[in-house]
């Protein structure tokens, strides 16, 4: 294992030298399972990659922040029901925000939420990727995230669901973030993320589109959940069929718009 002192130093070392360890949720197990693909292990002690700061309306959740951090911190409440969706308290205090973005098929929940945020992704050197447009490309992407910009959204705003088959922190047969913009039950515009619906984390569109100008009732949502899954692509897995996941989506989508969950 090579320790590296700052984030700055990260990329470069990790190019060219293996993985960062953040939690080792999911590491650990690439490592016991198939050694000869983890030549070496980064340990960034930089303080940096494990701090949630603040500034203005924009906050800043380092890459190694776990997730009992996202629990516990006053500022990120809106976060804290997705990230009580990951594992137990052990998990918990060890799974990381950056290592959740990476997380394969089904894993990822903690990504979702904040897809449907419209998060910003912060490299190591310094640039900024739309989140969407990281998860797309992320397996082919170089270089270390370091963080993740955010705002607050407004109070309630953003809705957080998942479906599992062992309760109550089972692997995902699916789970959905709603972030909706509006007054009353009026719904202005809206965002809709699905995990476990497709390779990585994805929006459904379709849903968006039918949401706006909407109600946030039985009828006014009934468009967006017929709607919702014509632009995700849900795979077959152990845990539930592509049939499966296509047919409960928009009674799940439903119950989190209505508050039914």
């Amino acid at each position: 294992m090579t320790e590296v002192q700052t984030i700055e130093q990260l990329g470069a070392a990790a190019q060219a030298q293996g993985h960062v360890l953040g939690g080792g949720t999911l590491l650990m197990r690439q490592v016991n399972y198939t050694p000869h693909q983890v030549p070496n292990i980064l340990r960034i002690t930089d303080p940096a990659f494990r701090q949630i700061t603040r500034a203005g309306r924009q906050i800043s959740i380092g890459a190694g922040v776990s997730m009992a951090q996202i629990i516990a911190s006053s500022d990120l409440d809106f976060l804290a029901p997705a990230a009580r969706a990951i594992g137990g308290p052990a998990i918990r205090s060890m799974a990381t925000v950056g290592g959740n973005l990476f997380a394969p098929h089904p894993y990822g929940d903690f990504a979702v939420a904040l897809l449907a945020l419209g998060a910003q992704v912060q490299w190591a050197d310094g640039r900024t990727e739309d989140i969407e447009a990281f998860l797309a490309s992320r397996e082919t992407s170089k270089g270390v995230v370091a963080a993740v910009l955010i705002e607050p959204p407004q109070m309630d705003a953003l809705r957080f669901g998942k479906v599992t088959r062992t309760k109550p922190k089972g692997v995902s047969v699916m789970s959905i973030a709603v972030l909706i913009t509006g007054v009353g039950r009026s719904v202005q515009q809206a965002r809709v993320a699905f995990g476990a619906m497709g390779p990585a984390p994805m929006r459904s569109k379709a849903a968006e589109h039918a949401l706006a100008g909407a109600t946030l009732d039985a009828t006014g949502v009934a468009a967006a959940c017929a709607a919702c899954v014509s632009d995700l692509a849900p795979v077959n897995d152990a845990l539930a069929s592509a049939w499966y996941r296509r047919e409960v989506a928009p009674i799940h989508l439903r119950r989190l718009l209505l508050g039914e969950n």
